[in-house]
C-alpha cells in the first residue's frame, strides 16, 4: 500500500514542480510589468508588487506608432492564416483521397519543409523581394509566413481527413452531392479541431515572427509587433517596466486564444499527428 502510494505521489510531485519551473517566468514578467521601478532594480526580489502600478503599461502604449504595429501583425498573421489553411485543405484533401503520380513525392517534400530551418530562407526571401521592390510592405511579408506555416498546417490536415471514413463521403455522393458538395458538407464540419489547432500554431507562428520583418520591413508604418517590443532597448540601457508591459500585452492575443481553442486545439494535434 505503501508502495502505491509513493509510485502515485512521485508523478504529481514532478508535474508540479516542472509546472512551477515553466510558469515562473510568465509570471516574473507578468508581475513586473506592474511594479514600481525602485522594486524593479532593487537587490532584494519583489515577488508580489503590493504598491502596483500601470505606468508601464501606459508607457508601452504611447510608444511611437504604437496601433500601426497592432494593425499590421493582425494583417499579416490572420491573412497568413487565412490563406494557409484554405491551400492546406485542398492540397490534404488530395493526398488524403486521391491517388496521383508523384503523391509520396509530395508527401516527402512537405515534411522535408516542416523539418528544415526557416531561417535558411531569409538571406534568399530578401533577395527576392528586393529585386522585385517590394520591401517595406506587408504582402510578401504575409505571404512568407503563410510558407513557414503552410507544410504543418497540409500535414496535421491530411491526418484529419484520412482518418474521416470515406463511407460518409461516398454516402453522401450516392445521395446526389457532388464531390464538392460532400466535402463541404461531410468532411469539411469534422476538421474543426485540426483547424483550430493548425490555425493556433499558425497565429503563434506569425505573431512572434521577428528576423524577417526586421530585414524586409525597415519603415516603422509597416513594422509589427515583435519590432515594437524592441524599442524599449536603448543605448542608455533596458526600460524593463516598459518591455515586461509591452511583453504581457504582446502575448495578451496568445493566450486568449488559446483559452477558447485549447480544448479543440490539443486533441487536434496529437489526432492530427497520429492519425492517416
Amino acid at each position: 500500500m505503501r508502495r502505491s502510494l509513493i509510485g502515485r505521489t512521485w508523478p504529481n510531485v514532478i508535474a508540479v514542480v516542472l509546472f512551477v519551473f515553466f510558469i515562473f517566468p510568465v509570471y516574473w514578467m507578468f508581475a513586473t510589468a506592474f511594479k514600481r521601478d525602485n522594486d524593479i532594480i532593487s537587490r532584494t526580489p519583489v515577488f508580489v508588487p503590493l504598491d502596483a502600478t500601470l505606468e508601464h503599461f501606459q508607457k508601452a502604449v504611447d510608444a511611437p506608432h504604437f496601433w500601426t504595429y497592432v494593425t499590421n501583425s493582425l494583417v499579416v498573421t490572420v491573412g497568413a492564416v487565412l490563406g494557409s489553411l484554405v491551400i492546406a485543405t485542398l492540397a490534404s484533401f488530395a493526398i488524403a483521397r486521391m491517388r496521383f503520380r508523384g503523391r509520396k513525392s509530395f508527401v516527402l517534400v512537405v515534411m522535408a519543409a516542416q523539418m528544415a530551418p526557416w531561417e535558411v530562407m531569409i538571406i534568399a526571401a530578401y533577395l527576392l523581394v528586393r529585386d522585385n521592390d517590394m520591401l517595406n510592405s506587408l504582402v510578401p511579408l504575409t505571404a512568407l509566413y503563410l510558407m513557414m506555416v503552410l507544410p504543418f498546417t497540409i500535414w496535421t490536415l491530411r491526418g484529419f481527413i484520412a482518418a474521416v471514413p470515406k463511407e460518409l463521403e461516398e454516402s453522401a455522393m450516392v445521395d446526389g452531392c457532388t464531390r464538392t458538395q460532400a466535402f463541404l458538407k461531410v468532411i469539411f464540419p469534422l476538421l474543426a479541431p485540426g483547424l483550430m489547432s493548425t490555425s493556433l500554431f499558425g497565429f503563434i507562428t506569425a505573431w512572434n515572427e521577428f528576423p524577417l520583418v526586421n530585414i524586409l520591413n525597415k519603415k516603422e508604418e509597416f513594422q509589427t509587433l515583435p519590432l515594437w517590443l524592441s524599442s524599449f532597448q536603448t543605448n542608455f540601457g533596458t526600460d524593463w517596466g516598459a518591455t515586461m508591459a509591452a511583453s504581457t500585452l504582446f502575448a495578451v492575443p496568445i493566450l486568449i486564444l488559446f483559452v477558447f481553442l485549447q480544448r479543440k486545439a490539443v486533441g487536434g494535434l496529437t489526432d492530427g499527428a497520429v492519425k492517416g
